[in-house]
């Protein structure tokens, strides 16, 4: 049928983040929830200022409440399910809950401490449950809680040394050091809450006060890089990637995410170059692959494209996105059998995607099995009910079948919800919506 233009496949081609991978929109203030509350008290030396006692028992406040927390999932069904550790239990809800300050008192020998952490147990094992399938973020956050651990010992170490050589300014800056960078940790911890709730300038700050206390602190670069890419600066984004790897130039992440950003801009062929440095990096880093496949694919290598989806795919064989782009990238090639069976795969992964019924429909479409068409534009529809482009094909596919009223009554739909080539042809044929 000529009549009517199939409109493009809608291509929705994800580039996820590396601290992205797994977007967690656990919501923890909803009902259900339990609360945890410790107290603690830091008996201060005379090498402590207000600063470093804070810290200090910050850091084992939050120790406690999350060994608490850990212990009570660790009974739950379906955590044991998951088949994790409790010290795993524990570093991945350090990257899901916040701890709350609920009150604190100084008098100059003694800082007090009683924080809490309030959560839902259901949404916090859900949390978990996605997280530990991150392999990038569940090592940030090992990495972390080990440097967090490391601090800790240091300050004690270097506490012990000052006491047997008062006055060495020497020792004392290097002990004010880690306190900063126990401080550090603990606000890296603060802007990942945020990301997780969408509040991405609070989390820039998080990061940035991070950075200020340890201004080696290359993973708050990246995820600080991470946040001002989701505000749209691109460039700025990029600065931060770029420090994050002169800091560490083995840090895989930030090549994959600066490569997200220089994509963003346009900047494919550099793009790659990242990509290709984070699989050098980390051979086994799927998501690399699989930006570097998008990217591949923006410039028209749709070869390449599937050969990088392919990789990504045999490296986690659940990875929907690489399944749909790769069958959109088959669908270029008009390779349409394939198409469908990639498209199959992606709906078999998560049934709710709507764009891989709708673009599977158009495969269809191309084999000329309208019915098939039909029934994929119409799940896509009841999926996303002011999706006008399965509308307007549906209309194409019911006309090629003859069926004319059917036909009107989308194409109609798809004018009123604002898709232009339905209300050109309707308006050439001098009809009404």
């Amino acid at each position: 049928m000529n009549s009517i233009s199939k409109h493009k496949l809608r291509k929705f081609l994800l580039c996820s983040l590396s601290i992205l991978m797994v977007l967690l929109s656990t919501d923890l203030s909803i009902a259900k929830q339990v609360t945890f509350e410790r107290e603690y008290t830091y008996q201060a030396s005379e090498y402590d200022s207000k600063v470093s006692c804070r810290a200090n028992a910050l850091e084992q406040v939050k120790r406690l409440l999350l060994e608490e927390l850990g212990t009570y999932l660790e009974s739950r069904t379906e955590v044991k399910d998951f088949k994790l550790t409790k010290d795993q239990i524990i570093t991945l809800t350090g990257g899901i809950v916040r701890t709350e300050i609920a009150k604190e008192t100084y008098d100059g020998k003694t800082y007090w401490l009683k924080a809490k952490i309030e959560a839902d147990p259901d949404e916090v094992i859900k949390s978990v449950n996605s997280l530990r399938k991150d392999h990038q973020k569940t090592k940030e956050l090992e990495e972390t809680r080990e440097k967090a651990a490391e601090y800790l010992k240091e300050i004690e170490r270097l506490k012990s040394e000052l006491t047997l050589s008062k006055g060495d300014t020497k020792k004392q800056g290097e002990y004010n050091e880690a306190v900063n960078r126990l401080s550090a940790t603990d606000w890296l911890d603060k802007g990942y809450t945020y990301h997780k709730a969408e509040k991405y300038q609070d989390a820039i700050n998080a990061y940035t006060k991070a950075i200020e206390l340890d201004p080696k602190y290359a993973t708050a670069y990246n995820n600080r890089g991470v946040d001002y890419g989701k505000l749209g600066n691109h460039h700025q984004a990029i600065v931060d990637y770029t420090r994050a790897i002169e800091l560490d130039p083995r840090y895989e992440d930030a090549y994959n995410n600066r490569g997200v950003d220089y994509g963003k801009l346009g900047n494919h062929h550099q793009a790659i170059l990242d990509y290709t440095r984070a699989i050098e990096l980390d051979p086994k880093f799927a998501m690399a692959y699989y930006n570097r496949g998008i990217a591949y694919k923006k410039l028209g290598n749709q070869k390449q494209a599937i050969a990088d989806y392919t990789r990504a795919i045999e490296l986690d064989p659940r990875y929907e996105d690489a399944y749909y782009n790769r069958g959109l990238a088959y669908y270029e090639l008009g390779n349409y059998q394939q198409a469908i069976v990639d498209f199959t795969r992606a709906i078999e992964i998560d049934s709710s995607h709507a764009d891989a019924y709708y673009n599977r429909g158009l495969a269809y479409d191309e084999l000329h099995n309208y019915h098939q068409a039909i029934a994929d534009y119409t799940r896509a529809i009841e999926l996303d009910p002011r999706y006008a482009e399965a509308y307007n094909n549906r209309g194409g596919a019911y006309y090629d079948l003859g069926k004319q009223i059917e036909a009107i009554r989308d194409l109609k739909t798809a004018a009123r919800l604002g898709l232009k080539p339905a209300q050109d042809f309707l308006r050439k044929k001098g009809i009404d919506w």
